[in-house]
């Protein structure tokens, strides 16, 4: 189907340029990189913005660096971008796993992590890693740039603390400072492009820390605080799973939809849970399944 609706056309040659545009245009405008969004979303009649920006061609929004503590990620970086980095795949595992979820090969050619965590879905599969890297957003507008930590980025299902003016300059991702290993567990309905019914990333750091955060079975990606709290500083054991997957029901609130009902999507999550746990320790211990393969 075309798209029917009428707005201006901006393609900004740099930052300068993207800035006065969204401090002249504000809410009336909308961001277009990858596309797979907010394309769909003006063909369903679901967005209907006067302007549409085109970033991918600044330059340095199309950076992927790594400096040895953070990865730097653009806002026009894709998630076969991302999947393709030797640095990514092994400095930040659980971030590439995930990425090599991401529906399809043709979505992840286009997609950006930017843009993805804008759109602020529940079940972004990009969410449970960058939280759990406790990832940095940069974000910048004609009033300058100001720096939100990804577990304050998500205000509820499609709102982030974005302002109208603002943008995604890039996410800065730091580089956890022990040995560790880490999952990421999705559950879908078949092998292919689907969303995640529960997604679930975990990482283990030496010295029995855990850091666990789900997509898909909640208004927004979040950490599973509780989780963590009672894992931290003890040795995982099958009686330590037992007692975490209790709390699954105090850390979600999955809903019933088309894709499965809440009872189910409660149920795999202890299940993955367990997995995830054991596969992240096994990684870090050098043995295992190797990253990538699936957990479920």
């Amino acid at each position: 189907m075309a798209i029917a609706h009428l707005f201006e056309y901006y393609k900004p040659k740099n930052l300068d340029e993207l800035v006065e545009l969204l401090f002249r245009y504000k809410s009336k405008a909308r961001i277009l990189s990858g596309g797979t969004d907010l394309i769909v979303r003006i063909k369903d009649g679901f967005e209907f913005p006067e302007v549409v920006i085109d970033i991918k061609g600044i330059k340095e929004l199309s950076e992927l660096k790594f400096d040895g503590k953070n990865l730097f990620i653009g806002a026009t970086v894709t998630f076969n971008e991302i999947i393709e980095n030797d640095i990514v795949k092994e400095k930040y595992p659980l971030l590439w796993e995930s990425a090599k979820s991401v529906a399809s090969m043709g979505i992840r050619n286009r997609a950006t992590l930017a843009g993805n965590i804008c759109s602020a879905v529940p079940s972004l599969d990009s969410g449970p890693s960058l939280l759990i890297y406790e990832a940095e957003v940069i974000l910048r507008s004609k009033e300058g740039e100001r720096k939100v930590n990804m577990n304050e980025f998500f205000l509820g299902p499609r709102k982030t603390v974005l302002k109208e003016d603002e943008f995604v300059y890039g996410v800065n991702v730091p580089l956890p400072n022990k040995k560790n290993g880490s999952s990421y567990v999705k559950l879908g309905r078949y092998n292919g492009e689907d969303l995640a019914q529960v997604g679930l990333g975990i990482l283990v750091l030496e010295g029995n820390e855990y850091r666990i955060a789900h997509c898909a079975v909640g208004p927004v990606a979040a950490r599973a605080r509780k989780i963590e709290k009672l894992l931290n500083g003890k040795p995982l054991s099958d009686s330590l799973i037992e007692d975490a997957k209790k709390l699954i029901e105090e850390e979600i609130s999955p809903i019933t939809d088309v894709r499965a009902t809440k009872e189910y999507r409660i149920h795999m999550a202890k299940v993955m849970l367990e997995r995830g746990l054991k596969a992240a320790v096994d990684r870090m211990n050098g043995k295992g399944t190797p990253y990538g393969e699936k957990l479920i």
